[in-house]
């Protein structure tokens, strides 16, 4: 279990602005210390628990020391494989949307640490939905990786552009799928 978070992951963990986690950190409100010799500030563990207490801010996301995982699918055999293999791994908490609105929703409530995003949703393109987490500077820090199987190189590079981290084909290897995702989350 994490002891020190940084001002990013106390932004996450509260579903905030890293700007606001900040401004409450200078003006005295989010104890914690800057590293020697940097501008980087810390937040032990315990001050984060009396913030959030102090604020009413629930600590289910805290106390599960698990990253935050939104599967984005119409395919329910897709949805049910990701979630079962990720919760079974131990080191996700999953929910899942079948379209973009649902994506959108579910981000803003969630706020997942990364989103495993089909490209064709029924409502609107993985692009469309990219761009718009995108525009949301409280979600900066959420990865999006595209698993998708009907993708032009052409589209592939308009996703990336859109703001996905990664691609990933369709049919997909689940250890190598699991592996891109840790090494984007850094677990």
């Amino acid at each position: 279990m994490k002891d020190v978070f940084s001002t990013g992951e106390v932004a996450q963990i509260c579903s905030v602005s890293q700007q606001t986690v900040i401004r409450c950190f200078d003006g005295g409100r989010l104890r914690g210390y800057r590293v020697p010799g940097s501008k980087f500030r810390r937040i032990p563990r315990d001050s984060l628990i009396e913030f959030m207490k102090d604020h009413q801010i629930p600590l289910d996301r805290l106390d599960t020391g698990k990253r935050r995982v939104l599967i984005v699918d119409d395919d329910a055999g897709i949805v049910d494989l990701l979630s079962e293999y990720l919760t079974g791994d131990g080191r996700f908490e999953v929910r899942s949307a079948t379209t973009g609105y649902d994506a959108g929703m579910a981000t803003v409530e969630f706020r997942p640490d990364i989103i495993l995003l089909d490209y064709l949703l029924p409502d609107v393109n993985g692009n469309v939905v990219c761009q718009r987490i995108r525009q949301n500077t409280e979600l900066a820090e959420t990865k999006i990786i595209i698993v998708s199987g009907a993708v032009r190189q052409t589209e592939i590079d308009g996703l990336l552009a859109a703001g996905a981290n990664e691609f990933i084909q369709k049919p997909f290897n689940l250890t190598n799928l699991v592996g891109r995702m840790s090494v984007l989350l850094g677990v």
